[in-house]
């Protein structure tokens, strides 16, 4: 990336959210800090108003907005790409919402984008799993985030499949994850005192309360790291090259995926899995075109594989 789409790219991500440090905006480009320090300055001199506090990040003064956007080619089939996924694996209401955000972000695309999206609109396709086919979230998941945001009580029905009760509970939420097929929402449960795992598809009525919860909870990702700990879940970060992203958008979920962002020219892909030694055979489909971050016992056991690979293979080309 050039500087000049470099700067208009950090221009964007500053109206993106009400402050932005620094240390994110090095990270997204991977650049230094003394680059974003030149960068934001260019963006001053522009005329941009940005309020820079110490310590605390970048901010664009209230009422400043760009120009309408104009997307690139592949930025307007991402979209369409995410639409797909949005149809099959989340709620109709959810689906509705997109479609509505979709429709306003055509009206703004040139006319070569909007002929190519209606071009390869037939070329893509989801299909849901067998399991998925008979899930049902029941139109919950646009409450939920309504929930979390505004820090709602909610009260559920709940089918609890440990024990087959139905049982009714009010809960704090705190955030919501796709794993293995299904939705989950993470929230305090007040008739257990504690943090739960509900599955969304098991809620069978829902109802978003006028009360608000002052209690301070853990971020998600902060839960799931916590949660993985007492598990003896393993962390696993690595890094794949963009090339290949796309063939492990499905997979990726069977091996315990929890989030992802782009560093550069990879996706630097995070997962909680309680097989080190499965996770290893699963990366070594792809091993050559990706690197583990982390754990190292994890890069030690993929050499140790590849080398017995590698072995094993040449005794049988000797013999030959």
């Amino acid at each position: 990336m050039n500087r000049i789409d470099r700067v208009s790219a950090i221009l964007i991500q500053l109206q993106s959210r009400r402050v932005v440090k620094a240390a994110d905006i090095a990270e997204r480009f991977n650049i230094s800090l003394r680059t974003v320090y030149r960068d934001v300055k260019t963006l001053e001199e522009a005329g941009i108003p940005i309020i820079g506090e110490a310590g605390i990040g970048y901010s664009i003064m209230d009422g400043y907005r760009l120009p309408p956007v104009m997307f690139t080619r592949e930025e307007a089939t991402a979209f369409l790409t995410a639409e797909k996924f949005i149809e099959k694996l989340t709620d109709s209401s959810t689906m509705e919402h997109h479609k509505s955000a979709m429709y306003k972000i055509r009206a703004i695309l040139r006319t070569a984008e909007k002929n190519l999206l209606e071009d390869i609109d037939n070329s893509i396709e989801v299909f849901k799993s067998h399991s998925q086919l008979r899930v049902d979230n029941k139109d919950h998941l646009q409450k939920l985030l309504l929930g979390i945001a505004q820090k709602n009580v909610l009260r559920i029905d709940y089918f609890a499949h440990h024990s087959q009760e139905q049982t009714k509970r009010e809960v704090e939420p705190i955030g919501v994850f796709y794993k293995d097929s299904y939705w989950h929402l993470i929230a305090f449960c007040r008739m257990r005192n504690d943090y739960r795992d509900f599955r969304i598809d098991r809620i069978s009525r829902l109802e978003v309360t006028d009360m608000i919860f002052k209690n301070k909870h853990p971020t998600l990702k902060d839960y799931i790291k916590q949660t993985a700990k007492e598990q003896e879940l393993d962390l696993v970060v690595m890094r794949v090259d963009k090339s290949i992203y796309r063939h492990l958008e499905y997979q990726k979920y069977y091996s315990g995926f929890v989030s992802e962002k782009t560093v550069g020219d990879q996706i630097e892909m995070t997962f909680l899995t309680a097989s080190l030694a499965g996770f290893a055979r699963w990366f070594m489909m792809f091993g050559d075109q990706a690197e583990i971050v982390s754990p190292d016992s994890l890069r030690e056991r993929i050499a140790v594989i590849a080398a017995s690979i590698a072995q094993k293979n040449l005794q049988l080309t000797n013999a030959c």
